[in-house]
């Protein structure tokens, strides 16, 4: 048998992988076998709930950076919302780019909104770049709709850090509220609540969005700092 990563080289697109490396300078093009996004979701799909996904799932860490973009889909395929959380801190200190980081959306989570926001308050807090723009992610992809509070804002607010994969990801948080939740948003450009980096970065990715009318574009051009 085919182990998975004799599997993606079979599926390697040299092409593909030169591209990938633009878009993760921190991985060493070697590390990058350059396999395309629909042929890890069809090899995802069949091996799901195997035991050789859950054999690979363990072989932490990985050497490719492929294999990290296929482990996180693995675990947003998964059904059982304790074992998604579980597999999922347990791959979060071993994420080491953005692309690995954003691939994680288990949609079983949309179900299981109350622990997940103990964990996203838990992920945001830590030291690790990837751990803390995922529980960020998290907060966007799932609290910004019916399960929006106010308060939620705070999370994001309230952190400071000179990484960059934080940063744009809190940027794109309140670039995506400004969208959805623009009373309660604003006040934070206003205010002048969130650093000059996040601040002029949210302006920049709200004037960017079709969800933004030309009116509000207008009065955030006038806020850029």
């Amino acid at each position: 048998m085919m182990l998975i990563t004799e599997k993606l080289v079979s599926l390697q697109d040299p092409k593909y992988g030169d591209f990938q490396s633009k878009l993760v300078p921190n991985i060493p093009r070697a590390e990058i076998i350059g396999v395309r996004m629909p042929k890890l979701r069809q090899l995802a799909q069949k091996i799901a709930g195997s035991q050789e996904a859950t054999d690979f799932l363990k072989s932490l860490p990985h050497d490719y950076y492929d294999e990290n973009i296929f482990h996180g889909i693995l675990i947003s395929s998964m059904k059982d919302y304790s074992a998604a959380i579980a597999e999922l801190n347990t791959f979060l200190p071993y994420v080491n780019n953005w692309a690995a980081c954003d691939t994680i959306s288990p949609k079983v989570f949309q179900k299981n909104r109350v622990d997940l926001l103990d964990n996203i308050k838990k992920w945001v807090v830590s030291e690790h770049v990837y751990t803390c723009r995922i529980g960020v992610g998290m907060l966007m992809r799932h609290f910004l709709d019916e399960d929006f509070k106010p308060e939620y804002h705070e999370i994001p607010a309230r952190i400071h850090s000179d990484e960059y994969y934080i940063n744009m990801m809190i940027a794109w948080y309140f670039a995506t509220a400004l969208a959805k939740q623009w009373e309660s948003t604003i006040p934070y450009l206003e205010r002048h609540k969130l650093n000059t980096q996040v601040h002029n970065k949210t302006i920049q990715k709200a004037r960017e969005s079709f969800r933004i009318t030309a009116d509000q574009k207008a009065y955030l051009k006038t806020l850029k700092r």
